[in-house]
């Protein structure tokens, strides 16, 4: 199967495998840029989305894989890491920037360490953030879609009475 498979940049939402596990960084971090899609393949466009965090936080692996690169990109620090599970070719998720406490061909967990969060560089517009990045082959696509419902959801569960109901 190629890049046009299920789970690639056109397709929906439902079809991408939702391996993850854990957010890269914090618990539920904020968005500071969301995915905008190119509208050609060597378009303007965000074939990520950036999170917020602080220089030396964790940054971790959102489900269970092998680490294909750890080094040096434009003089950022760059993981990438092939997702178990997600068909041939897998998805491939990248985080920067990144100081690597993995090496390529590491196999890793779900929310396992790949290594600190680098202070800010130019890609944030001077803030400090995790550029975290998803694609199938040649194909980018929202990072998020790989994550399940429970965790996209803002703030803490409730339980509301259920009225006309009787309990025996």
């Amino acid at each position: 199967m190629g890049a046009e498979r299920e789970g690639g940049a056109g397709a929906g939402p439902g079809s991408v495998p939702k391996v993850g596990r854990v957010w890269p960084i914090g618990v539920r971090p904020a968005l500071l840029r969301g995915w905008e899609p190119p509208a050609t393949p060597y378009g303007r466009g965000h074939r990520g989305v950036d999170l917020a965090g602080a220089p030396g936080v964790p940054v971790r692996t959102i489900a269970e894989g092998t680490v294909t690169f750890a080094g040096q990109v434009a003089g950022r620090g760059v993981v990438a890491v092939d997702l178990k599970g997600t068909g041939d070719p897998p998805v491939r998720t990248t985080y920067e920037p990144v100081t690597a406490q993995v090496r390529k061909g590491d196999e890793v967990r779900a929310g396992q360490r790949l290594g600190v969060l680098q202070p800010p560089g130019w890609h944030c517009g001077g803030a400090s953030c995790l550029h975290w990045g998803a694609r199938i082959g040649e194909e980018y696509l929202d990072p998020r879609l790989l994550l399940p419902p429970w965790l996209l959801r803002r703030g803490a569960s409730r339980l509301l009475p259920v009225w006309g109901v009787e309990v025996e």
